[in-house]
C-alpha cells in the first residue's frame, strides 16, 4: 500500500453531537442507493480491509490486447449451460462473468438478455460468428485467477483502466483507515427526533460507507467532528455544515470514475446526505488517456478539498445571506418570474421561505432555500433536479 499522509488530529467531539436543521439545502440520496443495495459481501469496515480486497484481486489479474478472431468459444464440457473462452496463448479457458459476458455480446452487436436464454452452444456459434467477423478486430480483456479463470471485462482495445486499488489508495492518503484515525470517516447519524447529529456511531455492516463488488468500488467519508458554522438560524443558534465527499470506479468499464465534493448538514440512518450545499463533482471516462487525468487531475483536487479552508464556503453563504433583492411582493414575483418560475410556483416558493422563517424570503439566500425546499415535494426526478440546479446557479452568481 501507498504511504499514507494522517492529516490533523482528531478533534474531540462534543457530547452528543450537535443540533442542525436539515430542512435547509439540497437531499441527495446517491448513497442511500448504494447502501440500500449492497449485499454484506460488498460491505467493508475500514479502508485497509477494502484496499486489501482489491489490491489482492488486481494482483490476481492480467490485461492484454488480443484479436478477436483468434478467439474460440466452447460450451462448457461439464455443463450444457455454460460458455467458456479459449484466449490466444492462454494456459486454459477462461469463464467469462455476467458482466463480461454482456459487453462481450455488445461488442459483437448481439442482444446478451438473448443469448442467455439459448442453450450455451447455440450462444456459442452465435458468440463465434459474431467475433470471427467483428470489424474492430481487437479487444482488451481484464482476466482474473480466483479458483479459475474469470474474465472480468472485454472492452476496446483503448479503453483506459483505473484500478479500484488506485481510487481507494488516494483517498487512504488524506483519510487513513477511514475510522477516524484522521479527520475524515465513515459518518455518524441523525436522530430526527431530536435533530442532533451524532457523528460517533459505531462501524458496522449497517452503518458502514465504504463498498466494493466484482465490478466497482464506491467510498463516502466526512469530516462531522468539526463542524463549520455559516450563520445564524432563525433562533440564533449556529447554521452547522461538516465536509463529505464521495467517490467511485469501475475497472471494468461498469461506470465512470468519478468525485464529488459537498458540504452538508447531517447524515440520517439510510445514509440520505440532508442539508447539501456547494456540490462540486469531476467525471473521468475510461479513455485512452484515463489514468493520466486521475493522476493529474481527480486525485490532486480530493486533496485540495481535504486540506482546503472553508472560508470560501461561509464568505460565499454569508454574502447570499446579505444580498437583499427583495423587499416588497412586487419585488419578490419580479425576482421570481425573471429567473423562469411560474405564477404558482412563484407563490409556494414564498410560501416555503415563509413557513420557515416566519418571514418572506429577501436574500439570495433565501429565496434559494426556497427553491430547494420546494424541489423536494417534486415527484418526478427530472423536475426535482432541475429545480435544484436554478437554485445552485442562483447560489453560484452570488458576488
Amino acid at each position: 500500500m501507498g504511504v499514507v499522509e494522517v492529516l490533523d488530529p482528531v478533534q474531540p467531539t462534543r457530547a452528543g453531537g450537535w443540533k442542525v436543521d436539515v430542512s435547509r439545502g439540497e437531499r441527495n440520496g446517491r448513497v442511500s442507493s448504494e447502501w440500500f443495495n449492497r449485499p454484506d459481501d460488498e460491505r467493508y469496515l475500514s479502508l485497509d480491509d477494502l484496499w486489501a480486497s482489491v489490491k489482492g484481486r488486481s494482483e490476481r489479474s492480467r490485461s492484454r490486447v488480443v484479436q478477436t478472431a483468434d478467439i474460440r468459444v466452447e460450451a462448457a464440457r461439464d455443463s450444457a449451460e455454460r460458455l467458456h473462452l479459449v484466449l490466444p496463448k492462454a494456459h486454459e479457458p477462461v469463464v467469462p462473468t455476467h458482466w463480461a459476458f454482456g459487453q462481450l455480446a455488445s461488442i459483437v452487436g448481439a442482444p446478451a438478455s438473448y443469448l442467455r436464454q439459448l442453450p450455451a452452444p447455440l450462444a456459442g456459434i452465435n458468440l463465434q460468428y459474431g467475433l470471427t467477423n467483428h470489424r474492430a478486430e481487437q479487444v482488451k480483456t481484464l482476466e482474473t485467477e480466483d479458483g479459475q479463470t474469470e474474465l472480468r471485462a472485454v472492452t476496446g482495445p483503448d479503453y483506459g483502466r483505473i484500478h479500484d486499488f488506485e481510487l481507494v489508495e488516494a483517498v487512504q492518503r488524506i483519510a487513513g483507515n477511514g475510522t477516524g484515525d484522521t479527520r475524515w470517516k465513515v459518518p455518524g447519524v441523525l436522530d430526527w427526533s431530536t435533530g442532533v447529529y451524532n457523528p460517533d456511531v459505531e462501524i458496522s455492516r449497517d452503518t458502514t460507507t465504504l463498498y466494493a463488488s466484482d465490478r466497482d468500488v464506491f467510498l463516502f467519508l466526512v469530516d462531522d467532528r468539526n463542524p463549520i458554522e455559516a450563520g445564524k438560524l432563525p433562533d440564533g443558534s449556529p447554521d452547522l455544515y461538516f465536509r463529505g465527499f464521495y467517490c467511485w470506479n469501475s475497472e471494468v468499464g461498469a461506470k465512470t470514475l468519478g468525485m464529488a465534493s459537498f458540504y452538508l448538514r447531517a447524515v440520517c440512518q439510510n445514509r440520505n446526505l440532508w442539508g447539501v450545499e456547494d456540490f462540486q463533482e469531476i467525471k473521468i471516462r475510461h479513455s485512452k488517456y484515463a489514468a493520466s487525468r486521475f493522476a493529474h487531475e481527480a486525485a490532486p483536487a480530493l486533496t485540495r478539498f481535504a486540506n482546503s479552508s472553508p472560508q470560501g464556503f461561509v464568505n460565499g453563504i454569508k454574502a447570499a445571506r446579505q444580498q437583499v433583492v427583495a423587499r416588497s411582493d412586487e419585488d419578490r414575483a419580479d425576482f421570481l418570474r425573471k429567473r423562469g418560475f411560474s405564477k404558482a410556483e412563484s407563490g409556494k416558493i414564498i410560501e416555503k421561505v415563509l413557513m420557515e422563517e416566519g418571514r418572506p424570503p429577501e436574500s439570495i439566500f433565501d429565496f434559494v432555500q426556497g427553491i430547494t425546499r420546494l424541489a423536494r415535494d417534486k415527484t418526478q426526478q427530472d423536475a426535482r433536479l432541475d429545480m435544484e440546479g436554478r437554485a445552485k446557479k442562483l447560489l453560484d452568481r452570488v458576488g
